[in-house]
């Protein structure tokens, strides 16, 4: 397989990143060096544990680089060395100027938003949770901002009724991977020309930044399409967390699917169970009928095995 003459240099962690690294090798890309985080231990055994992005390196055979700091000039150096005239980052760190500063074509991020919309670390769950029907990747350069600098090419893709962040991910991953080979062909061209971020007078700029424990709380006094929009934002990964109460009992439940369920007028947070099956759960407005769930310390179940396996009686959801 003859490599194509310019060298690359692909930075990137998350399998989501891995489509894109893929891509680039199986289009004969000269890859000088794949930049990812050390291994670390992960799980309850704490075993060392590999990126997705290191897994791949290391059984295709490239070299695989894995600083602790960016800012080390003994890695500043090293990258120096090869000589790679393009650095692509998908889903991996915020680079220090020393960094993206390297390659005479420039370093380059995949982005899984239509930039300058959805800036920040989560921006398939952002989106969801938001009610967007449509969103993309794009491509840019990097500058000493975060998702600021200048867009080099941007793929739409409409969000599904029945999409969870889980779908849109993957759906964006393998749409980002070909806009990555765009864009290295643009660039190696000089056909592409970067374009400062455009936001227009009035628009309001959605934000995706990283979600913490409180951000997945279900507040069932709000609306069910709100609360439908926050479930699927969050599946299949960090999961909305919902809390049953019977007086002074309490237990955790993460929520993973749901869907609308003709208003059931009652104080939101009530529980109906219909046909000794179906769970409905009343929202400020509306109610939402719960597929899919995990009770805390058990494993992920459908609705209608949770209810057989839990005497729901007199729970509500707080």
């Amino acid at each position: 397989m003859t490599k194509k003459p310019h060298r690359i240099v692909f930075m990137g962690t998350p399998e989501f990143a891995v489509a894109s690294l893929r891509a680039i090798y199986e289009n004969s890309y000269s890859i000088a060096a794949v930049v990812t985080t050390p291994d670390r231990p992960a799980g309850r055994g704490r075993k060392i544990t590999s990126s997705p992005v290191s897994k791949y390196a290391l059984e295709h055979g490239l070299q695989a680089m894995q600083p602790e700091r960016l800012r080390d000039p003994a890695f500043i150096q090293s990258l120096k060395d090869l000589h790679a005239d393009i650095f692509v980052v998908v889903a991996f760190r915020m680079l220090p100027e020393e960094v993206w500063s390297i390659p005479p074509l420039g370093t380059f991020n995949l982005h899984a938003s239509l930039l300058p919309q959805y800036r920040g670390a989560a921006p398939v769950n952002h989106a969801i949770i938001n009610g967007e029907t449509r969103t993309g990747v794009t491509t840019f350069l990097i500058d000493s901002e975060i998702d600021t600098g200048k867009i080099l090419l941007q793929s739409e893709t409409e969000i599904l009724p029945d999409d969870d962040a889980g779908t849109l991910h993957d759906r964006l991953m393998l749409q980002g991977a070909e806009l990555v080979i765009k864009t290295i062909k643009g660039l190696v061209s000089g056909t592409l020309k970067p374009a400062k971020q455009k936001v227009t007078l009035g628009t309001v700029l959605n934000k995706a930044p990283k979600i913490f424990p409180a951000d997945t709380v279900i507040r069932w006094e709000e609306p069910a399409i709100k609360i439908h929009n926050l479930i699927r934002g969050l599946s299949p990964y960090p999961g909305a967390v919902a809390t049953l109460r019977s007086g002074e009992r309490y237990f955790r439940l993460k929520i993973f699917e749901s869907r609308s369920y003709t208003a059931v007028n009652e104080i939101p947070g009530t529980l109906l169970i219909k046909d000794k099956c179906r769970l409905i759960i009343s929202c400020g407005q509306g109610s939402l009928e719960i597929m899919t769930v995990q009770p805390e310390g058990r494993k992920r179940m459908t609705a209608a095995e949770f209810i057989r396996g839990t005497d729901l009686g007199g729970w509500e959801a707080a």
